[in-house]
């Protein structure tokens, strides 16, 4: 399988190049163009042909928003996600609106990046675990809430199934769930397969709609 072709579209150029370095160092992942506005971006989808357009959302003259439907056309293909150093949640639901497919913050850890752009290229959509709080109301409706009688499936978990999947929500990695819970990469992802598999859950995505809706999502929270 061919590494993943990735355009850059941020008007900064030193932001580029530091995400050009770490993207180009992947085994699976290649910068196959860059841009520094959307105008020209629009010119590079059209002849690069990319598996990712990694999309800012401010830039000067035709900006991400502005731009993206116009990138879906041309690269109708091509994942888009944003990566925007606004952490609010208008632009967020604008742009999966418009049909953006994952949305990560320029804070984000180098990881987060990396595994955002892996999930949205198997097929993920993939919203950094801060700002997808502020979707629970759209994913899951008000009556979606258990009633008393009814039996919570997260309770069928066994207590280390719930520990890992709750750290894999709030979007740690193997390695670092590994080291916290002093347990090994493999054990881990065994729990963590266990676990989805027993909640009937396929996706990252999906965990984190079941771990809002439950109020797991806090670096605190006890199982």
């Amino acid at each position: 399988m061919g590494k993943t072709r990735i355009l850059l579209v941020d008007d900064h150029t030193v932001l580029r190049a530091g995400l050009k370095l770490l993207l180009d160092g992947q085994p699976d992942m290649l910068v196959a163009g860059e841009a520094g506005d959307g105008q020209t971006a629009l010119t590079l989808a059209a002849t690069l042909h990319p598996d990712v357009i990694l999309l800012d959302l401010t830039m000067p003259g035709l900006g991400g928003l502005d731009a993206l439907p116009a990138l879906r056309k041309l690269a109708p293909d091509a994942r888009i996600l944003i990566l925007t150093m606004h952490d609010d949640e208008g632009y967020l639901r604008q742009a999966l609106k418009m049909g953006a497919v994952g949305y990560v913050l320029k804070k984000a850890a180098e990881s987060e990046l990396l595994s955002a752009i892996r999930a949205v290229v198997g097929g993920e959509v993939y919203v950094q675990p801060t700002m997808a709080r502020c979707l629970l109301d759209d994913l899951i409706p008000q009556s979606a809430t258990l009633q008393s009688d009814q039996v919570d499936v997260w309770d069928l978990l066994t207590e280390r199934e719930q520990e890992v999947l709750r750290l894999v929500a709030l979007g740690h990695t193997s390695a670092e769930i590994a080291d916290r819970l002093s347990l090994s990469p493999k054990t881990v992802d065994t729990y963590r397969a266990r676990g989805m598999e027993k909640l009937g859950l396929r996706t990252r995505a999906a965990l984190v709609q079941f771990a809002l809706a439950r109020g797991l999502l806090s670096e605190n929270h006890s199982v």
